[in-house]
């Protein structure tokens, strides 16, 4: 039986590749989005005289809209059309683009945020997909890679572009640079993708999607607070015990429905789940440690937006060249000789980062940031056919979905709990440090100032005496803080590296996606049988 989705992939030579061209087009302005918002940050603390926590939600309300509606989205590209809901995607994030950029407080641009999230939810659980439907054999080897050095691109050149639209124009500007890109993906997509769907895909799964988003939310909101108000703290308490309550509770609907957000029979796939975790890893390390080293390179050694974006180059030049190398030893190489040693390398480059002291430069941060980003660059491009490749093409849309939302997942909760550990680590320093002192008395607000990166107006309101003594603590305490939060970001990477080494296996591929397997692997037969049926 022929379907929309068969004849997606047998489509015109020309009308395939400008569906990678309209793909990589919306993804490069997403990850776009979220370099450049990281070497903003400070600048709009400044603007805005924001908490630490309110830089958190910044980041954080995008991350969560995308976590809690990219398996709906998938659910609904399913259904309705993979190219329909990549349009609308890529609108909704045009107006969200807009609103961030003509926010007037920090909490506007939190909720302008999570609005442009839900736009990027469905350009997120839709690319993949699309990709995935569209192209087999070598050709899909090759959009894969593409897709993957377009990651490359986008953080390369983020943070120098978000530097100089901060300190040239102004930090609203890394919002409105998304209006042209936007409108170029919908053309593109809107004349030149063919559409693609599941023909025998159920029905949206909204008691999952209210679950779930509504157990991420308070675990998000619990790991923020904690880091104000303490683990023991009622609300937050209460956060964290009804979010483990609604995750539950999630896990036993998917179980019980006959189309589930999330069919959980995928985990018995054992490379399934390494690329979730792999997913999850590589965002809870690097990618949310990065909103930290912006603010130790602006607030501590008090370079610029441009200048951090200049020097952040390292990481991200690093990961461009090696996703470009990676993604040319996909076809050749198993992929868990590549994604496991990837975060070797990652935990490897973050053990290179630490060691700051108060006299510390940024010449510092070379090695580790350039190996972290090899590290980057060899995980992206065989994550990216991993996500989709254990699956048949009709069960793309939730197989990306889940995947994407892993990625989310490991951003919100990494730079929630990252924060929350990196605020008692500068508590602590601090009431240490100035133990003795004048200023023994004011450690809780002074950390407070050290974590919302105004540390130096309070030094300046101190007496003169205690000005250096107090100039030190804070600095101390920061790069302490700094080094500990790297440390576990490096320790996830290796555990996650690990375990992928341990579950990934080539004979989960299917036949139409991942690299071919070694002599003596053959697919997973039942997964064989999915793709002729498809």
């Amino acid at each position: 039986m022929a379907d929309s989705t068969v004849q997606a992939e047998h489509g015109t030579d020309r009308g395939r590749w400008w569906t990678l061209v309209a793909v990589c087009t919306g993804v490069f302005m997403l990850l776009l989005d979220v370099t450049i918002v990281n070497v903003a940050l400070p600048d709009i603390q400044g603007q805005f005289g924001a908490s630490l926590s309110g830089l958190q939600w910044v980041i954080d309300a995008y991350a969560l809209s995308l976590a809690a509606l990219l398996l709906t989205a998938g659910s609904l590209a399913d259904i309705y059309g993979r190219r329909k809901v990549f349009v609308i995607g890529t609108a909704l994030f045009t107006i969200g683009s807009l609103l961030c950029g003509l926010a007037p407080s920090i909490e506007f641009l939190a909720i302008a945020r999570a609005a442009q999230g839900i736009g990027g939810a469905a350009m997120f659980a839709t690319s993949l997909a699309i990709l995935g439907t569209t192209y087999t054999g070598k050709d899909r080897g090759v959009a894969f890679g593409a897709f993957g050095a377009t990651t490359g691109v986008a953080v390369a050149i983020g943070p120098v572009l978000g530097g100089i639209l901060t300190s040239g124009l102004s930090w609203r500007w890394i919002f409105f640079v998304n209006l042209p890109i936007c409108l170029v993906a919908m053309f593109i997509s809107m004349t030149r993708v063919q559409e693609s769907r599941n023909p025998y895909a159920g029905r949206p799964d909204w008691i999952g999607f209210v679950t779930f988003s509504s157990a991420l939310g308070l675990l998000v909101f619990g790991l923020i607070e904690a880091g104000k108000d303490g683990w023991d703290d009622g609300t937050v308490v209460t956060s964290l015990v009804v979010s483990a309550a609604l995750l539950a509770i999630f896990v036993v609907t998917q179980l019980r429905q006959q189309d589930p957000m999330f069919d959980l029979a995928l985990l018995r796939k054992p490379t399934f789940t390494a690329g979730l975790l792999a997913a999850f890893g590589v965002s809870a390390s690097i990618f949310s440690l990065l909103t930290y080293i912006v603010i130790y390179l602006q607030n501590v050694l008090g370079y610029s937006a441009v200048e951090t974006g200049v020097r952040l180059l390292f990481l991200s030049a690093a990961t461009f060249v090696a996703s470009a190398v990676t993604g040319r030893f996909m076809d050749h190489l198993p992929t868990k000789w590549l994604i496991g040693p990837g975060f070797l390398v990652l935990g490897v480059g973050l053990l290179l980062v630490t060691g700051i002291d108060t006299g510390s430069g940024w010449t510092h941060l070379i090695p580790g940031l350039v190996v972290s980003g090899i590290g980057v660059g060899m995980i992206n491009p065989p994550l990216v056919s991993t996500a989709v490749g254990v699956v048949a093409p009709a069960r793309a849309g939730m197989a990306s979905g889940v995947n994407s939302t892993f990625r989310q997942v490991g951003i919100a909760t990494g730079i929630a709990a990252l924060g929350s550990i990196f605020s008692h680590q500068v508590a602590a320093g601090l009431q240490d440090k100035l133990a003795g002192t004048p200023a023994a008395g004011r450690s809780d607000q002074i950390a407070g100032a050290v974590t919302g990166g105004q540390v130096d107006a309070v030094i300046q309101q101190a007496p003169a005496a205690v000005r250096p003594v107090l100039a030190n603590a804070a600095t101390s305490a920061f790069v302490e803080a700094l080094n500990h939060i790297v440390l576990i970001g490096a320790g996830t990477a290796f555990v996650v590296g690990v375990l992928c080494l341990v579950l990934i296996r080539q004979q989960d591929f299917v036949v139409h996606g991942g690299p071919p397997a070694p002599a003596g692997d053959e697919p997973d037969a039942s997964l064989s049988e999915g793709v002729a049926t498809a």
